[in-house]
C-alpha cells in the first residue's frame, strides 16, 4: 500500500460557488501550512484540533491566490483514517488549478481515481461493501438506488454477510477441534446437527441471491426496448414518455432507422429505453441494419414494450416480433385506440396462448392516454404491484451475488456430504469455500487486482 501524502479536486471541476481540495497523509497537515495563512500570527494546521475549520488565505509566497476555510481531520478519526486536511475555497476552474498546483509542489502527488476510499477501505475505515456503497450513492439514478446505498454504506449488507460467516467459522472450528482431539468433543449425531444448522444459512443466502435481480435492476434501471413495425407509434410513446419531442415522428414508415436510447424515471423506478426500427422486411440496406439491431437488443432487454398499431391487421411481422418476446417480461400496447380498432385484446392474447409475464392495455400515444396504467403495469411486471423503499437488505451489485452463489453451491455440497454419511472432514472443505465466498464480498477474502480493479471505476477526489 503506497503511504505518501495524496490530494485531489474533490468537488465538480466547472465555474461554482464553492470548490473542495482534498489532502490526505502523513504529510497533509506540513502541506497545508506551507501554503495556508492563518487569520491568527504563527498559527499552524499541524497544531489544531480535530474537527475544526478555520479562516484565512492560500498563498504562494507573497501573492494572495484566495480567501478559504481549512477543515482539519486528525488520524484515525477521518474518511480514510489518515491526517486530513480540505481546503473550502472559491470553485473557479483556474482557482482550484493553481491551489492544486501550489499542493503539489509543496510535496503531496495526485490521488488515483477512487484512492481516497480505497485507503478507508485498506486502513479498515469501512469494508468492501461500504466502500463500494459509496460510488453507487454518487452515481444514483433513482431513489430506490440511493436509499440502497445508504443502507449498504451504514452496514446492512455487511453486517449480514458479517453473521453468516460467524456462524459457518464456528462449525469449521468444532470440527478441526473435534479431529484434533476426538477423545474431548463427541460427534455422534453432529451430521444430523449440522444439517439444521446450514438450512437456515442457506435459507437466508437464497433470500439474499433471490432479490438480487430485482435490486439490480432498481439499481441500474430496467434495460426497456421498444418494437413494433414500422409506424405503429413506438416514437410517439417515447417522445410522450420523455415530455418532449426526442424522437423524430411522420407518417412516413421505415423514419428510425436507428436505436435512440434515453433514460428516464418513473414513479420512483428507471428505465433505460430503446426506441428502434420498425421490424419489417426491407430491401433498404441501412433500415436492414435497423431491424437487426433491435431484434439485438430485444433479446438483452428486461423489458419489451410491444407496440401495435390497432388501427391495422396483423400480419407476418407482427407474428416474427411474437416470437422475439417469447420468454421475455413485455407490455402489448395497443395504440391508436382513439380510431377504428382492427386488432382488440382478444386478437392478441389468442397469438399470445401459453405465455407468461406480459401486461396488455390500450393507449393513445397521440391523445396522451395510458401511460399512468403502463406505469402500474412495469411494477406489476417487476416488483408485485409496489416499489419498496424499507430497510430491507437487498443485493445491487453482480459481484455480490456471484459470491453469495458459490457460497450457495458449496453449503449444497456440505449437504450431500452429510447425507452420503461421508467423514467431518470433507464438511469442512466446504464449508471454508463457503466461508472464503461470503469473505470476498466485504473484502476478507480478494486479492489486490480485484481491490484495484474495484476502485479505479470511481471518480477523481473520491
Amino acid at each position: 500500500m503506497k503511504t505518501d501524502t495524496i490530494a485531489a479536486i474533490s468537488t465538480a471541476y466547472s465555474e461554482s460557488g464553492i470548490g473542495i481540495i482534498r489532502i490526505s497523509g502523513e504529510e497533509a497537515f506540513k502541506i497545508a501550512d506551507n501554503i495556508f495563512c492563518g487569520k491568527k500570527k504563527n498559527f499552524s494546521l499541524e497544531n489544531a484540533k480535530t474537527y475544526t475549520m478555520h479562516y484565512g488565505f492560500i498563498v504562494d509566497g507573497e501573492t494572495v491566490i484566495d480567501e478559504v476555510l481549512v477543515s482539519v481531520m486528525r488520524a484515525p478519526g477521518s474518511y480514510t483514517a489518515e491526517n486530513v486536511v480540505e481546503i473550502n475555497c472559491h470553485g473557479g476552474i483556474l482557482i482550484l488549478q493553481k491551489i492544486m498546483d501550489l499542493v503539489i509542489r509543496n510535496g503531496a502527488r495526485v490521488a488515483e481515481p477512487g484512492e481516497f476510499t480505497k485507503r478507508a477501505f485498506l486502513n479498515g475505515r469501512m469494508d468492501l461493501s461500504e466502500a463500494e456503497a459509496v460510488m453507487d450513492l454518487i452515481q444514483s439514478k433513482n431513489d430506490f438506488a440511493l436509499q440502497a446505498s445508504v443502507n449498504q454504506l451504514k452496514g446492512s449488507v455487511s453486517s449480514v454477510i458479517k453473521e453468516l460467516r460467524s456462524k459457518i467459522i464456528y462449525e469449521i472450528a468444532f470440527i478441526e477441534s473435534a479431529l484434533d482431539d476426538p477423545e474431548n468433543y463427541d460427534t455422534d449425531g453432529y451430521g444430523e446437527k449440522l444439517f439444521g444448522i446450514l438450512q437456515e444459512i442457506e435459507e437466508k443466502v437464497e433470500d439474499l441471491i433471490s432479490h438480487a435481480d430485482d435490486g439490480r435492476i432498481l439499481k441500474e434501471g430496467i434495460r426497456t426496448v421498444i418494437i413494433g413495425k414500422p409506424n405503429a407509434g413506438k416514437s410517439s410513446f417515447l417522445n410522450e414518455l420523455i415530455g418532449e419531442e426526442r424522437a423524430i415522428v411522420t407518417d412516413i414508415a421505415g423514419t428510425t432507422r436507428d436505436a435512440l436510447e434515453e433514460n428516464i424515471k418513473l414513479g420512483g423506478i428507471s428505465l433505460h429505453i430503446i426506441d428502434t426500427a420498425g421490424i419489417r422486411k426491407t430491401e433498404d440496406t441501412v433500415e436492414r441494419i435497423g431491424v437487426e439491431r433491435a431484434r439485438k437488443y430485444a433479446k438483452e432487454a428486461d423489458l419489451i414494450i410491444y407496440i401495435v398499431d390497432s388501427s391495422v391487421d396483423l400480419d407476418e411481422s407482427d407474428e416474427e416480433i411474437l416470437e422475439i418476446l417469447r420468454d421475455k417480461h413485455f407490455i402489448v400496447l395497443l395504440n391508436k385506440s382513439d380510431l377504428d380498432m382492427a386488432v382488440t385484446e382478444r386478437d392478441i392474447k389468442e397469438k399470445l396462448h401459453g405465455f407468461s409475464d406480459f401486461e396488455m392495455m390500450r393507449i393513445s400515444a397521440l391523445k396522451h392516454r395510458g401511460i399512468e396504467e403502463f406505469e402500474e403495469a412495469v411494477k406489476r411486471l417487476f416488483f408485485r404491484g409496489e416499489v419498496s423503499f424499507n430497510s430491507e437488505v437487498i443485493i445491487t451489485s453482480m459481484r455480490h451475488k456471484e459470491a453469495l452463489l458459490e457460497a450457495a453451491e458449496s453449503l449444497s455440497m456440505v449437504n450431500k456430504s452429510i447425507t452420503a454419511g461421508m467423514s467431518e472432514d470433507f464438511y469442512s472443505i466446504d464449508l471454508m469455500n463457503a466461508y472464503a465466498a461470503l469473505g470476498r464480498i466485504i473484502g476478507e477474502e480478494v486479492g489486490d487486482d480485484l481491490v484495484n480493479e474495484i476502485f479505479e471505476k470511481f471518480c477523481m477526489g473520491k
